[in-house]
């Protein structure tokens, strides 16, 4: 069935007419109603999550209930600086996003797409583009622009369905760690880092993030997701399915606040002097750092951020309302990342986390290590979300066999980076923030993410495969 059929409004339990879906939309009904019922929330999964990984370290490993406790306790604090740099990131990502200028663009992009299908393929393009560049603003980005398309949508008087496009929106970071925020090309191009310590050289950008098969590989999975997307997008749309009308009249109405001028000091807050010469001294900062040759890292993307924010924001008044209202969106994550430092410490503490790396590895050659390690890393993304920090567990591993093996370093670097976006699909753990803009749960759009897991999965380990033989 053609995309363009008027969508039509059903009433979940009906007594339904033809449906006009094509057969893999259908077919999404029961796998989405699945897990509708029995997916708990993002955080119930991290604390059912710490009690597995504590079951398996017992089991498999020679720790004991003391072990394990301590273990988990000490992680419980691990990575602190990392977690900064992380939540920075989405915090940062979240401001920019919300300043008026790039605001007033993504209701202008929620303009350009005229039929429901166009919307969930143009929203999936657009923070696509995004999320390569950054992926605490694609997931921002996406998330605000999937509202402003469905509100579009509900002035014309057309249905489209809130939780397809959310899901489309959230599809894009199946290739956020292929680009300019990756936390594992990053640290391998970082001097003093301990990837760079392990080799005695740091890894350039050139040979992972713009290497040819990195590069290919990133217009292949787009457009395989893409396929799916079109094939699995509901053309009739549930009731329960549209935008809630008070999340339309949240976001038709809200306005910034203007800023009061009733004492010096207001007046202070409300210009743009501040905030300009600010954002004009962190551009310096930055093109003095490369000009002296200084790399990418998690840090300077920071900084870039930073940057577009003083540059773009009018006073500091609105970059403290920005800020609060960001701020929101960061606290489930925020929440959990102690959670998540928790598994990370038993699973190294106790050699769970080289046993389940070493387990695939120990059978690779130098031809498949690298698919072998993408498929490890996405298992072990499941107990540690935090590509910086899976890196920190199975970088170390998958750079010995490498060696061992005479294989591509590189191709260790992005085995792991591919393996930690690919199945972020079906863990909630960074869905939480644009969840939290639409005002959803996980298992709103888990079924369609399941289906882009899967579309992704076969480009990404069919080029491992290549630079396996080739690099």
């Amino acid at each position: 069935m053609m995309e363009d059929t008027v969508t039509t409004t059903v009433q979940r339990g009906e007594a339904a007419t033809p449906s006009r879906d094509p057969f893999f939309a259908r077919a999404m009904r029961p796998i989405n109603r699945l897990i509708e019922e029995y997916t708990p929330s993002a955080l119930t999964f991290a604390i059912v999550l710490t009690a597995i990984v504590a079951i398996m370290a017992l089991v498999f490993t020679d720790a004991g209930p003391v072990d394990v406790v301590t273990g988990w306790g000490n992680g419980l604090s691990g990575l602190l600086e990392f977690m900064t740099q992380m939540a920075l990131v989405l915090l940062l990502g979240s401001i920019l996003a919300g300043t008026s200028a790039v605001s007033t663009l993504l209701r202008s992009l929620a303009t350009v797409p005229k039929k429901p299908m166009a919307a969930y393929l143009f929203l999936f393009g657009v923070t696509a583009m995004a999320m390569l560049f950054s992926w605490g603003l694609g997931l921002m980005l996406g998330a605000i622009l999937a509202k402003n398309i469905a509100v579009q949508f509900h002035q014309r008087g057309q249905s489209i369905s809130f939780p397809m496009l959310i899901a489309s929106a959230y599809s894009a970071m199946v290739v956020w760690h292929m680009g300019y925020s990756g936390s594992a090309q990053l640290t391998a191009a970082t001097d003093g880092s301990f990837i760079a310590k392990q080799l005695g050289r740091t890894i350039p950008l050139s040979d992972t993030l713009f290497s040819w098969w990195n590069l290919t590989t990133i217009v292949v999975t787009l457009a395989c997701v893409a396929l799916v997307l079109y094939f699995i997008a509901p053309r009739e749309v549930q009731s329960s399915h549209l935008i809630k009308d008070d999340t339309v009249a949240e976001l038709v109405e809200k306005e910034q606040a203007p800023a009061p001028r009733d004492t010096t000091a207001d007046r202070i807050d409300a210009s743009r002097i501040l905030t300009l010469v600010t954002g004009l001294a962190l551009l310096a900062y930055l093109v003095v750092h490369f000009v002296n040759g200084g790399s990418v890292t998690l840090n300077i993307v920071n900084w870039t951020f930073l940057t577009l924010i003083f540059l773009l924001v009018r006073s500091p008044h609105e970059l403290a309302q920005l800020t609060k209202e960001a701020a929101s969106n960061v606290g489930d994550i925020l929440l959990q990342f102690p959670l998540y430092a928790g598994i990370m410490g038993i699973m190294t503490t106790t050699g769970l986390a080289a046993i389940l790396s070493n387990s695939i590895v120990a059978v690779a050659t130098p031809e498949t290590l690298g698919v072998l390690g993408f498929i490890s890393a996405g298992i072990v993304n499941f107990f540690v979300p935090s590509g910086g920090g899976q890196l920190a567990v199975q970088g170390p591993i998958l750079l010995d066999a490498a060696e061992q093996l005479g294989a591509s370093p590189e191709m260790a670097i992005m085995a792991i980076a591919y393996g930690d976006q690919w199945t972020n699909m079906i863990q909630p753990f960074w869905a939480l923030p644009m969840l939290a803009v639409a005002g959803m749960k996980i298992r709103d759009v888990l079924g369609y993410t399941t289906a882009t897991l899967v579309a992704a999965g076969i480009p990404m380990a069919i080029m491992m495969l290549i630079v396996g033989y080739t690099v």
